[in-house]
């Protein structure tokens, strides 16, 4: 069995910050009656190895590929958790890393944002995120689920509809489907 605190390629990231856009984040992916939103961002491993070397995609300002310990390793503004997919295959990981490099150099997809807020006043309905098909243009919860949907998985909702909350709960609650590798917390001790 591999090392866990080796990332493989197909890893999702999930991150927590502690800055103002963070906590909105937070905030307003929350479900009514839900408990505390714990995670703001979302990512995937597309080149693996140690936290200081693993490679992923994210959604940021563009989608771009990055170094894991370029942003997050020295920093105390984040937390990290790390959730490795059990019983996949090698063609499954090349599907879900092939469709987070297509997207690499899109434009964010704040569209998307605005798209989940007005949702978020309807008590969490998936009809404005339906209603604008912005696929082209991605924000980091889609970029994951979308990447999984090619692989023949999802996190209980449409990619669309995925916020990194969805994401966090449905690893959290699905312990068959996948493993946590590394526990939400900073990267550097």
């Amino acid at each position: 069995m591999p090392d866990p605190a080796e990332l493989q390629p197909a890893d999702v990231i999930l991150t927590r910050s502690k800055t103002l856009l963070g906590s909105l984040i937070r905030f307003f992916t929350r479900r009514f009656g839900e408990s505390r939103t714990k995670v703001n961002h979302a990512g995937v491993v597309v080149e693996g190895g140690a936290a200081q070397s693993a490679v992923v995609v994210e959604a940021l300002a563009f989608v771009r590929r990055q170094r894991l310990w370029a942003r997050y390793g020295n920093s105390r503004r984040y937390e990290v958790s790390v959730f490795r997919p059990r019983d996949i295959s090698g063609e499954d990981v090349a599907k879900i890393v092939g469709s987070a490099e297509k997207d690499v150099g899109q434009k964010y997809g704040w569209l998307m944002v605005a798209a989940h807020l007005l949702d978020w006043t309807l008590l969490g309905a998936y009809v404005f995120r339906r209603l604008i098909r912005a696929e082209d243009y991605p924000i980091c919860s889609w970029l994951v689920a979308w990447a999984y949907q090619k692989a023949g998985r999802n996190f209980g909702v449409p990619p669309a509809a995925a916020s990194p909350d969805d994401i966090w709960d449905y690893v959290r609650g699905h312990p068959e489907a996948f493993e946590e590798v590394v526990a939400l917390g900073p990267l550097a001790s």
